[in-house]
């Protein structure tokens, strides 16, 4: 059964202390939770969710500004320094560098593609602290280079707090950051050389509090809604429904029989399973800031049959609308689904399209979306969005979902994780429901995390595919192996991935991310085949309104841009065929592609 992951449940927090490489330091984490507790307090909702930086820095207590504008990195020096801050040129400076006197000057490092500012102060020996990155949010995440006031001395930094921060040297290629991999194109001749203290991008948005805020167009209520199918155990002989509603409900049941039982004369009484019920608590949603979230696994179902459900408190007239679903077949069927890029913005526009594609492909057993469901996945009311644009479609279809970037909002997908409940069959090194897989009628699938370095998903990944019989294969995962968007290349996925799917034949890898649409040759070790016999056709789709630029790559046989579409792929038993069509929001098909075994 799934486990519900809540969120945060902030209760009354007060500024403390912890242990770090340098004496006590106030917890920025606890303090900025203790100014948006007051927040939340003091002021209204429609204030919290219109708070700009200047009302956010009036709001702070004197300590709370004294923690913010020195406690979030630091380090010791043995002789005294001069210390450069090197940050967005473009956005809003945190508080502290002109309150600490720090001095803006017209040096510039370029990293990353971005033309980046200087700050600079001198400091004696001893022990040196650091504000947060902002207030505001946005931007990168300042690094630090550090010299010596005297020519002759030699800097050695100690009790770099907190420890994941690592020491380098400034110049061209050098690295700023601990996670990520932008380097440094021009440094200026006074830095050249200089000490560099790395800095964590993960951090950049630690003492985030304006635009935290918010209010959802979708708040629950005791009637349930966001009721999802997924499959978190076998296919054929199970389903896994998820629905929401408001803390008042404090229990969840699901009702149901085989549609043709429910059709007969003598209508037999429906079997109920509970569901496991958990809080989700996303405390900056300022008008709804705490759900519940049930989840049911019904087994021991029959394949291939339908079944009609409601779901529920379990009491006599706290029911659903019936829905149906049916399940996987037993054997060799013929089947097709849906498969969708990107749907991240413009989500009422890809309500239309998910519609429409329900409306014409009725016939479809399942969804797949290859990551970036949502835009801002960490912030609940943009999945309140998703779900109500697709209702009435995912509570009668099965949604398959891979991880995207946008999921990962703050570094870990905690409300991707909490609202689906999905197979446990992945790589045991990761965490359960990041890669899975499950097989249907004669196809195996294979979702990857490609958010994930793909050496973390490749034993396991050839374990699949070495393991299943199936006549058809096909993997989805977030981040294109063949890219479509001008200046994007994940060679890693090429270099770790691609040879696994050659060893095992995959038929077609589902991406997104690009935001243009893409379909490949069929390629295999690289290089253009003339048959998809003998290669994997790569897609890139996008079903929201967010579009890139394409660059023509060599690889490219159809490509496109400024177009959502969904993607009908048909398995057809007879000849071995698959028959793949992309489909515009106006039903027209943009691409198609015919595949024989």
């Amino acid at each position: 059964m799934k486990r519900l992951v809540s969120i945060v449940v902030l209760s009354a927090i007060t500024l403390s202390t912890v242990r770090a490489h340098v004496g006590l330091h106030p917890s920025v984490h606890d303090t900025v939770a203790a100014i948006k507790q007051r927040m939340k307090r003091d002021l209204t909702a429609r204030a919290l969710i219109s708070l700009t930086g200047e009302q956010a820095e009036r709001f702070l207590t004197k300590e709370e500004r004294r923690v913010l504008g020195a406690e979030h990195i630091s380090f010791r020096v043995n002789v005294p320094v001069v210390v450069s801050v090197v940050r967005t040129k473009d956005t809003t400076p945190p508080f502290w560098l002109k309150d600490r006197g720090f001095d803006r000057t017209e040096w510039q490092v370029r990293a990353g593609g971005q033309t980046l500012e200087i700050w600079r102060k001198p400091f004696p020996a001893g022990e040196v602290g650091l504000g947060v990155n902002s207030l505001r949010g946005g931007g990168e995440h300042y690094f630090v280079a550090i010299e010596p006031q005297r020519a002759s001395d030699k800097v050695a930094v100690a009790d770099i707090y907190p420890g994941q921060h690592t020491l380098g040297v400034v110049e061209v290629g050098a690295l700023p950051y601990v996670d990520r991999k932008e380097a440094i194109e021009a440094v200026p001749p006074g830095l050249q050389g200089r000490t560099l203290l790395r800095a964590q991008q993960s951090r950049r948005n630690d003492a985030q509090l304006v635009g935290v805020f918010r209010a959802t167009s979708y708040p629950a209520s005791n009637q349930p809604d966001h009721i999802v199918l997924t499959w978190s155990e076998n296919p054929r002989t199970t389903q896994t429904i998820q629905w929401r509603t408001s803390t008042d409900v404090a229990t969840g049941a699901v009702a149901y029989q085989r549609k043709r039982d429910y059709r007969s004369f003598n209508p037999k009484k429906p079997l109920e399973v509970k569901a496991l019920t958990e809080s989700l608590a996303t405390p900056d949603v300022v008008n709804d800031p705490i759900v519940h979230r049930h989840t049911a696994v019904l087994r021991g179902l029959e394949p291939d049959t339908s079944y009609v459900y409601s779901v529920g408190d379990g009491s006599d007239d706290g029911w659903t609308e019936l829905a149906e679903f049916t399940t996987a077949p037993e054997g060799i069927k013929p089947f097709s689904f849906i498969y969708m890029g990107d749907a991240q913005n413009g989500l009422d526009r890809w309500g239309t399209l998910v519609h429409n594609a329900y409306r014409t492909r009725p016939d479809a057993a399942f969804y797949m979306m290859a990551g970036d469901l949502v835009n801002r996945g960490a912030e609940r009311d943009d999945w309140d969005s998703l779900f109500a644009n697709a209702a009435g479609i995912y509570d009668r279809r099965p949604l398959v979902p891979a991880l995207g970037n946008h999921e990962c909002q703050g570094g870990d997908p905690k409300l991707y994780l909490s609202q689906f409940a999905l197979p446990r069959n992945g790589p045991s090194e990761l965490a359960p429901e990041r890669a899975y897989s499950f097989e249907y009628s004669n196809a195996y699938f294979v979702v990857l995390d490609s958010n994930l370095p793909p050496a973390s998903q490749s034993a396991w990944l050839e374990e699949q595919l070495a393991a299943t019989k199936a006549t058809w294969k096909f993997v989805m995962y977030h981040h294109p192996a063949y890219s479509s968007a001008p200046n994007r290349d994940n060679k890693s996925i090429r270099d770790v991935w691609i040879p696994i799917f050659d060893r095992y034949h995959v038929d077609m890898a589902l991406q997104g991310h690009d935001h243009a649409y893409l379909r490949t040759y069929p390629m295999h070790g690289n290089q253009r085949v003339e048959s998809p016999k003998r290669g994997t056709v790569y897609v890139v789709s996008v079903s929201g309104t967010k579009m890139y630029e394409q660059d023509k790559r060599d690889y490219t046989e159809i490509g496109f841009t400024n177009t959502a579409t969904y993607q009908v792929l048909d398995i057809q038993i007879s000849g071995d065929r698959l028959v793949y069509r992309a489909v515009d929001i106006d039903g027209k098909v943009r691409d198609e592609l015919v595949i024989e075994k």
